[in-house]
């Protein structure tokens, strides 16, 4: 606020202060043209060198004579201010619209010296010597008589003739100055209240003065005061958890659970059957899965603390051209081992070169194996998943489809949601409910989409849209 009212003090001080200057040069263009116009009309009545100006004393008498109402812009004009004098070639005033100077000597005014030197000549003089409020400005034009000067006419508008309309510019200028700093300071009134919305001091006051009737109003004004302290540390610490995002804690704590399912489950799966005989290429196959979870599961609980702010983001910080294929056979060659006798199958339509996402390899693997781990989880035993790939077009499309009882039309809007789950047919469990939003959220920052619906033929089918690199 400080900054703001600093930087529109300036301006409009800036402004304000040359508004009178360029009222001036407006006047003054205008002036010029006058003068020159006067002093064209008088040169014809110029008779061997000699300026007869009684032609234009009929006209400036006549002008001021004149009576009319001009509206300028809200301000009335309703009389002639223009100002004219005439000089011979010595400077000496033969004609004066006031009448006031005729007989003067005007040879060392700046408009009439350098107008009769063969220069452009204009002055601001004040009528009362030290009241720059009588200032009149003049604009002198040459007199000619063939190629010779004979004499200048000087053309002058007092500066008060204008000054009204710099005064109500002026004010304009300063009560939209103030309309806009009262304005900003109602915003900033408006931000405070809802910025310490959270302490809730004085509905909390009133609520516990109201339960409080035992004791009489100055003891309980006593006792309110005394909870106040409490009231603001609790109500800053609210605010500062809010601020700084600890409110998303449990969320993510749930979500790390739920993504750390799939990894364990297959962990597991290869451990029980570790203890079986087999032959031993089976068995460093099983060994190399279980170093390949466990690592993933140390990759996931680091990639999580990143991904806490991933939703206060717009974009991605780092963008790399992932492979569709290999991130498609990755995945599902994870999922096959989660047991069930489910078999996961991935099918690659795409023609011609290999398809190319922009993104975050981590995040899409995390993504589709979301998907295929809900596929699996309402799949019936020994069902089929299939995964099939399509980056023929402009995006490339991931589509998971299981041949389970599909989704319930009460659930089609749902889905999405955080915390919404549906029950698992084998278990007839939930779960947190966070994998989808998970998936739509890492959707939303590769430029993609994520639907989920029911397939003709039977089942869901979960489509995956992503750009093509």
């Amino acid at each position: 606020l400080l900054v703001y009212v600093i930087g529109i003090a300036f301006l409009l001080y800036d402004i304000v202060r040359d508004l009178d200057p360029r009222y001036r040069e407006a006047t003054e263009e205008a002036l010029v043209e006058t003068a020159q116009v006067l002093a064209a009309g008088v040169e014809r009545d110029v008779h061997d060198g000699v300026i007869d100006t009684a032609a234009l004393a009929t006209t400036m008498k006549a002008a001021y004579a004149r009576q009319f109402d001009a509206q300028v812009f809200g301000f009335a004009k309703n009389h002639v201010d223009l100002r004219v004098y005439v000089v011979d070639r010595a400077g000496r005033v033969i004609y004066d619209s006031t009448g006031r100077a005729v007989g003067a000597d005007y040879s060392g005014w700046r408009d009439v010296a350098l107008t009769l030197a063969g220069f452009y000549g204009a002055r601001t003089t004040p009528d009362v010597a030290g009241d720059q409020r009588t200032a009149v400005m003049y604009v002198a034009a040459p007199i000619y008589a063939g190629d010779a000067i004979v004499g200048a006419l000087a053309a002058g508008k007092p500066t008060q003739s204008f000054g009204q309309f710099v005064e109500a510019a002026r004010n304009k200028i300063i009560l939209v100055g103030i309309g806009s700093a009262l304005a900003v300071l109602m915003f900033a009134f408006i931000v405070s209240i809802w910025l310490v919305r959270p302490f809730g001091l004085v509905g909390d006051a009133a609520r516990a003065m109201t339960r409080d009737r035992r004791a009489g109003s100055f003891e309980r004004f006593v006792r309110q005061v005394r909870r106040t302290p409490r009231a603001l540390r609790e109500a800053y610490r609210d605010m500062r958890d809010a601020v700084s995002g600890r409110s998303y804690v449990e969320d993510y704590v749930q979500t790390l659970t739920h993504e750390l399912k799939s990894p364990l489950s297959a962990i597991q799966g290869a451990a029980e059957l570790l203890e079986e005989p087999m032959p031993e290429a089976e068995r460093r196959r099983f060994l190399a899965n279980i170093a390949r979870e466990t690592d993933r599961i140390r990759e996931l609980a680091d990639r999580m603390l990143e991904l806490a702010v991933l939703e206060q983001r717009h974009r991605l910080d780092a963008i790399d051209a992932v492979d569709a294929v290999v991130l498609g056979e990755d995945v599902v060659s994870t999922a096959a081992g989660r047991g069930r006798g489910i078999r996961v199958r991935f099918v690659n339509e795409t023609i011609g070169r290999r398809p190319e996402i922009e993104g975050d390899a981590f995040l899409l693997r995390r993504a589709l194996a979301n998907l295929i781990d809900n596929a699996i989880d309402f799949s019936p035993d020994d069902g089929t998943v299939d995964v099939t790939l399509d980056g023929n077009g402009s995006r490339i499309v991931y589509r998971v489809r299981d041949h389970g009882p599909g989704i319930p039309d009460y659930a089609g809007n749902k889905v999405f949601e955080k915390f919404f789950s549906l029950q698992r047919p084998r278990t007839q469990k939930k779960s947190t409910g966070l994998g989808l939003a998970f998936v739509r959220e890492i959707a939303g920052l590769h430029r993609g989409s994520i639907a989920l619906a029911n397939h003709p033929d039977g089942g869901a089918v979960a489509t995956l849209t992503l750009t093509r690199y």
